[in-house]
Order: C-alpha cells, then sequence, then structure tokens
C-alpha cells in the first residue's frame, strides 16, 4: 500500500472581525502654493474715485477743443472778407442792403441805422439794437432784420397808416405844420407827392403823451365808424373836448359845425339831416348847431335878427 503524505502549507489570511481595520491608502500629494499677483496685474483695477477724476480730465479736455473750435469759426466769420456787407449808407450808393415794404417811410433814414455796419462782416451785425433803431423812425410800425448769407442784409417793413390829418402849432408861434397821425396816437411826417383821404382832426399837439393822442384818435374813429353811412361830406372832426365831439359837414354845398356830444352820434346826425330842410328855411344864417338834446336842435352861431 502506498504511503500517503500530507502536505501543510501555511498562508497567513486577515483577520476578520471588529478590530478589522481598513487598509491604509497612500496619501495625496499636496497642492503647490499659490504664486503671489503680479502688481501689473492689480493696477489695472481703478477705484471709483480714480475714474471719476479720469473722466473729468477727458470731459474738461473735450470742452476746451470745442471751445478752441468756436474761437476759430468766430474769427473766421468775423474777418473774412466774402461775410463783408458791401456799399455804403449814401443816397443812392449801391449795396448788400435790401428794404423791402417802405413806402412812405424815409428812406435815407432806414438806410442811416446801418451806416455802422458797411464795411464789416454781417456776423457782427446786432439784430435787435438795429430793429431798435427802425422802430424809433416815425412811419415805421414794425421791422425785422434778416442776415442772408454771406453778404446780404434783408430788412422788412411795416408802415403806420394815417386816419387823420393834424394842424399843429408851432412851439415858436407861427402857422401851423400839417402832419398825419395813425391809430396809436404816433404824429407822421407828411411824405412829399404822396396823397390820403382822411378828415382832418382837432385836438392834437405835440406836448400832449402819445396815450392822450390815441385816446382822442381812438374817439375820432368810434364816431367815423359809427356814422360810416353818412362820412363821406365830413371834412372836420374837432376832439377837443372828449365829452362833446365837434364835427364840420358839408350839406347842400354849405359848412355847417354840429355839436355832437360824446354818444349817439349816428341818430343825432340822422335828426338834423332830416330837418336841415325846414331849419335851413328857417334860419337861413344858422352855420352852427348844438344835436346834444334828443330830438331837439339848437342853433348856436350866424343868427341875424333872431333868424
Amino acid at each position: 500500500m502506498a504511503r500517503q503524505q500530507t502536505l501543510q502549507l501555511d498562508v497567513d489570511l486577515p483577520q476578520g472581525g471588529a478590530d478589522e481595520q481598513p487598509p491604509v491608502l497612500p496619501e495625496a500629494p499636496a497642492p503647490p502654493p499659490r504664486r503671489p499677483r503680479p502688481r501689473t496685474a492689480a493696477r489695472r483695477s481703478f477705484s471709483p474715485r480714480t475714474r471719476l477724476l479720469i473722466l473729468t480730465a477727458g470731459l474738461l479736455l473735450l470742452a476746451l477743443a470745442l471751445i478752441a473750435a468756436l474761437y476759430q469759426l468766430d474769427r473766421f466769420l468775423a474777418s473774412s472778407p466774402p461775410f463783408v456787407l458791401a456799399g455804403s449808407p449814401e443816397p443812392g450808393a449801391d449795396s448788400n442792403l435790401r428794404i423791402e415794404g417802405a413806402v412812405y417811410a424815409p428812406r435815407h433814414r432806414l438806410v442811416r441805422a446801418f451806416a455802422p455796419d458797411f464795411g464789416r462782416s454781417i456776423y457782427l451785425l446786432p439784430l435787435q439794437e438795429r430793429r431798435r433803431s427802425l422802430l424809433a423812425i416815425d412811419w415805421v410800425h414794425d421791422a425785422t432784420v434778416s442776415r442772408l448769407w454771406p453778404n446780404r442784409v434783408v430788412v422788412r417793413i411795416v408802415e403806420r397808416v394815417p386816419v387823420a390829418f393834424v394842424l399843429l402849432p408851432p412851439p415858436g408861434g407861427g402857422p401851423a405844420q400839417a402832419a398825419l397821425i395813425d391809430a396809436e396816437g404816433v404824429i407822421l411826417e407828411p411824405p412829399l407827392r404822396a396823397r390820403f383821404t382822411v378828415p382832418a382832426l382837432h385836438g392834437i399837439s405835440p406836448e400832449q403823451t402819445q396815450d392822450l393822442r390815441r385816446q382822442r384818435t381812438t374817439l375820432m374813429l368810434a364816431l367815423l365808424k359809427e356814422i360810416q353811412p353818412l362820412q363821406a361830406q365830413l371834412s372836420e372832426i374837432d376832439v377837443s373836448d372828449p365829452d362833446n365831439v365837434k364835427i364840420t359837414q358839408l350839406i347842400d354845398a354849405r359848412l355847417v359845425r354840429l355839436l355832437l356830444g360824446h354818444q349817439r352820434f349816428l341818430p343825432r346826425l340822422k335828426n338834423f339831416l332830416n330837418h336841415y330842410p325846414e331849419i335851413r328855411r328857417r334860419l337861413p344864417r344858422a352855420t352852427s348847431f348844438d344835436l346834444r338834446l334828443e330830438n331837439t336842435v339848437t342853433a348856436m352861431e350866424g343868427l341875424r335878427n333872431g333868424r
């Protein structure tokens, strides 16, 4: 019988149980130390105050550049020959000044207002100051002054409209001088070779304020508007006493003077005209009548022997 042999192997096996420990793993390598941030990168981040200073400096430089450009443009417009107003204020001289709308306003006075501007750039022309100079001329009611580039000036005039003739006593005595007056009470110098179909107005003088002259002219215009159908033969109006307006009217080729008061002009005048044939028959020499009492005509002048 063969002899059995026993082979014994010694193997170290891990021990199980509650005291069993997990295998120990090798430790991970430590991260490399962080490098300090370079100073150049730190400088790229500005504080709010620094950014504000930079923005302010940029705006200041931009403003200075704009001011310098405007200064150069101002010098160019003020001194360049293409912008010079050519001509002369002398009568009859050619110029680049054009005046429109002036019929009765004296042209030499209009041109004279621009005497300092000839030979200078129109850029330097003071528009409002020249307009005020034009408005100081009696016939000018309104005016506009415009530059027409490169070297022309256009003036547009709106003239006053005369509504009556006035006789102005001279300050030192002597014969009265004829003039015109407009609705605002402005006295106008009569132009040469001009005809106006307006009545003569009494009770106006240069010593009066313009406001007083305007009030009296307004009263005259109210009278004319009310008696419009009958004003064809009206020749004179006297507003020396605003409470008693007097008119001189041509009736049957005869001038008569009528006292109308300050109201109801048309009814009083109509009543007189309706009864005038009988009045003239009875009072043929009477030339002045008071119509202020309603439905009553009182003869005042031109009577003889009660007639």
